[in-house]
């Protein structure tokens, strides 16, 4: 019995699932997860010795690699001077200022701990800004596990196949108003019946938590104009495009300024942290300067901010399109191999990410994406965990890469794909 499996045995009697977030559970794709002791460049090393190259990246912050010496270096700096203050501390005035420059649509931006606590606190703040109680979402985005998001939230509760709603009150739910994605007549007939009560729109510009799936031509311009028209703020949860999609995000690459944007993962350089941040008018409703409150005490953690600062200056001189082509390349060679097995598959790709679904039918959608085979993808998955290649383990989820990974990576992973027994 490896080290995994037992240490994966005695957490399910101290945790429940045996893990601290359900999809790492490995249920889906009918296997245990492995442990991980180690992780460096592009490779994990699990507790029993065994390496792997890694597309998973601790679900997209680690754009840099794994351990890249100088964010190392800035943390454990950090660390030295204290872990924690409860106090302001300079490095969050200098990624604040760091996110200001690169994000189009962000003016002034308040540290929090997590993509859910940012998506949470931008939604209060879309409340309290127009007084207005409803939130308009698309079928299969996930933006967090708060109460009024996990109405058809995609990720995790579609690879478990759990409703989206135990636990939260019917009363919240009702003010959550759905969409499909990339249907802007299904948006207009919402906001044609509840536009005077609709406080925001909340959207991943580019959705990455039903696979990735990109915004059709005009889909985001198309928001950007009903919102306007109706006086309700348009979120683009960035957390994880943010920095990613380009140095600026999805809405630099689009062209599409939201009114707010919530961001996490590369901003704290693999260490807990969100963000939200927007127009000036908008944020400065936020207590202290402003009557919506909202609070942290690890809120702008000094490990996290040194981490984060040191992410963003290696990645403003990074070469972003360089990446993008390689991954590309990967991505469509992926395909190409699984064509000549007579695998159905439609790729999905933008920038440093992409996803293979096993369907023939166009993803445009969350409808469209459940057509992907999940059977397939069992097989896939763990052949490819066999073979030395760390997926998501999910169907429902993105492959990244990061600037790590070499052409030797890809050429394994390549390897791997060919190996693969349907």
């Amino acid at each position: 019995m490896s080290k995994s499996t037992d240490l994966f045995t005695k957490a399910q009697t101290l945790i429940p699932g045996g893990v601290n977030s359900p999809v790492r559970a490995c249920k889906s794709v009918a296997c245990d997860p492995l442990f991980i002791a180690k992780a460096a460049g592009s490779k994990l090393t699990t507790v029993d010795g065994i390496e792997l190259i890694d597309y998973v990246m601790s679900w997209g912050p680690m754009l840099l690699g794994h351990a890249p010496a100088e964010v190392n270096e800035a943390a454990c700096a950090a660390i030295a001077r204290g872990a924690s203050f409860g106090a302001p501390c300079e490095d969050e005035v200098r990624l604040a200022e760091a996110i200001v420059d690169a994000v189009p649509g962000i003016d002034m931006v308040r540290m929090v701990n997590s993509g859910t606590e940012a998506t949470m606190s931008a939604l209060r703040l879309a409340r309290g800004f127009t007084g207005r109680k409803y939130m308009v979402k698309f079928e299969g985005c996930y933006h967090g596990h708060g109460d009024s998001f996990l109405a058809a939230a995609g990720s995790g509760l579609a690879t478990l196949s759990i409703p989206g709603t135990p636990g939260v009150p019917e009363d919240t739910v009702k003010q959550t108003l759905l969409a499909p994605y990339n249907d802007l007549d299904a948006v207009k007939a919402l906001f044609e019946k509840h536009g005077d009560d609709i406080a925001c729109l909340f959207v991943e510009p580019v959705a990455g938590n039903m696979g990735l799936v990109l915004p059709a031509d005009g889909f985001l311009q198309g928001l950007r104009d009903i919102c306007t028209q109706y006086g309700a703020l348009l979120i683009f949860d960035e957390v994880i495009t943010g920095f990613r999609a380009s140095f600026g995000g999805a809405q630099e690459r689009f062209g599409i300024k939201p009114d707010l944007t919530t961001l996490g993962k590369i901003i704290g350089g693999g260490f807990p942290v969100g963000a939200y941040g927007g127009r000036k008018d908008i944020m400065e409703r936020i207590a202290p300067s402003g009557d919506v409150y909202q609070a942290g005490t690890l809120s702008g953690n000094p490990v996290a901010m040194a981490a984060g600062l040191a992410t963003l200056k290696l990645l403003k001189q990074a070469d972003y399109a360089g990446l993008e082509a390689r991954t590309i390349k990967l991505a469509y060679e992926i395909t190409a191999i699984l064509e000549e097995k007579g695998v159905p598959v439609y790729l999905s790709n933008i920038g440093s990410l992409f996803t293979h679904f096993f369907t023939k039918t166009p993803v445009t959608n969350f409808e469209t994406a459940k057509t992907t085979d999940t059977n397939l993808f069992t097989k896939f998955y763990g052949q490819m965990r066999e073979f030395g290649v760390n997926l998501a383990p999910s169907g429902y989820e993105c492959a990244f890469t990061s600037f790590a990974h070499t052409d030797e990576d890809f050429e394994k992973t390549l390897e791997a794909v060919r190996k693969v027994q349907f």
